[in-house]
Parts: C-alpha cells; structure tokens; sequence
C-alpha cells in the first residue's frame, strides 16, 4: 500500500472535511491514480487549481502519483501572475467570459449589468453547461460541485455566496475583474454588446415622453431591446455602485 500526502490551501479547504482543513495529511492508494482523480476523490473540484506542486515541482492533471509523494495544491491566483509556473492548462484564466448554470439567472443579469459576457439560459443541463465552456472556452459559475468535477471543463467557480447581490462581490474578488467593470455595455436579456442607434431610426417605438425628452440610444443588435438613460436608469447606476463597491471575503 502506497501513500501519498496532501495539503489544500487557502479557498480549496471549503471542500475538505474540518480534520484535513489547512493541515498535511496523508492518503493511502494502491495503485497509481492521477493527481487529478485522487484530488477530485477528496472532495476538491479540478477547476478551482490553478497549480499542483509534487515534491515541489509544477505537474499537470495526468501525473500518477508514487508512494511518499508530497502535494500542494493552490487555487486560482489573479493577483499573481505564476504563468512560468503554470502546467496545468493550454489557455489562462485571464479572460472573463462566463456560462452560467440554470440556477444564478441573477447572478448572470447583474455581471451583464456590469460589463460582463454571460451565457445564459434558465432551461440549461450541466451538459449545456460543460459543453459550452469547453467550445467556446467559457469560465463556468455555478454552486453544483458535480458539474466542474466534469472532465471538459478547465476553468470554473464554484460560488459560494448563496443571495445574488453577495455572489457578485463574490466574482469580481476572487478574480479581481473590478477594473473591468464597463456597465451599460451589454445587454441584460441576451447578453450581446449594445450599439447607438439614431432617434429617427427607433421614434416609432417610443413612448411620447420618451420621445421628447431623451435624445441619446443604445439598441441591442439581437433583440433589439432600447436602451436611454430614464428614471430606470438611475435605479441601474445605484445597484451598480453597490455590487463594485461591496466588499467579499472567504467565510473563515
């Protein structure tokens, strides 16, 4: 019999057991899994690691593990750049495109608030989910550990805030995204950039107020959604500069 001893660090220890929580401890196997299986067999899922260190050296997910090794593994770091480092992906975690699992439809609407592109759907599977990300390279959030424990998906959150207004803060810190934040960009129900349009273009679908008060519009090129800065408007900036200014830290 084999052994092998581990130690989780920082925000992975959410999903351990209180007695392997940010201590080494040891696990005993009898034939020569991955890190990989043996990691996600602990409980932990693939797409939280940002880095594996076995006797001290950088390893990918297909490294089988011998007797007497010693593993750290750390989470996704966006505060420092360990892209020297790194063996665990082809392409970084740098990039804030997100797909959504069925259940944060909120969650979803408030990153578009802010800027973000979010895939979406309220009548998603997890295997929607997992094969969105793998083809068009899409960061998942979801709160379902069994969805980023699937093979295809290399980069994920598993978020652990459960009201909506708490799981953005959540977001924008733990891949520190606040400098990004370009609000009214993007459209809330379809997720495309939105466009100016001409008030002669759109003038038959205004409502008279409208119409005479506002001369600035942005339309959605999907659904054609209009977008002015009315009473609506100052309702959005004031939800806005309360999810950028909250702050979130991990649950002690």
């Amino acid at each position: 019999m084999a052994t092998a001893h581990f130690r989780f660090y920082e925000e992975l220890n959410d999903f351990l057991p209180p007695a392997r929580r940010k201590v080494e401890f040891s696990v005993h196997f009898s034939r020569c899994p991955s890190v990989k299986d043996m990691i996600e067999s602990l409980g932990v899922p693939h797409p939280e690691i940002e880095l594996i260190l076995v006797n001290g050296q950088s390893v990918d997910f297909s490294y089988q593990l011998r007797d007497t090794d010693r593993v750290s593994i750390y989470p996704v770091f966006e505060s420092l750049d360990i892209t020297p480092l790194i063996r665990l992906r082809e392409w970084p975690l740098r990039n804030p495109r997100f797909v959504v699992d069925c259940n944060l439809g909120r969650l979803a609407r408030y990153l578009r608030l802010l800027g973000f592109d979010c895939v979406y759907r309220n009548d998603f599977q997890d295997a929607d989910v997992a094969r969105i990300a793998d083809q068009q390279q899409r960061i998942v959030l979801t709160r379902d550990r069994r969805l980023l424990q699937r093979k295809i998906i290399t980069h994920g959150l598993f978020i652990r805030e459960v009201l909506p207004r708490r799981q953005v803060p959540e977001v924008l810190t733990r891949m520190d995204l606040r400098r990004l934040v370009s609000p009214f960009s993007r459209c809330t129900h379809c997720n495309a950039l939105l466009e100016p349009v001409d008030k002669v273009d759109i003038e038959h679908r205004l409502e008279p107020k409208t119409r005479r008060y506002f001369s600035e519009f942005l339309q959605c090129p999907d659904c054609r959604r209009i977008y002015w800065k009315g009473s609506h408007h100052g309702r959005a900036q004031h939800l806005i500069d309360e999810l950028q200014s909250a702050e979130w830290a991990f649950p002690e």
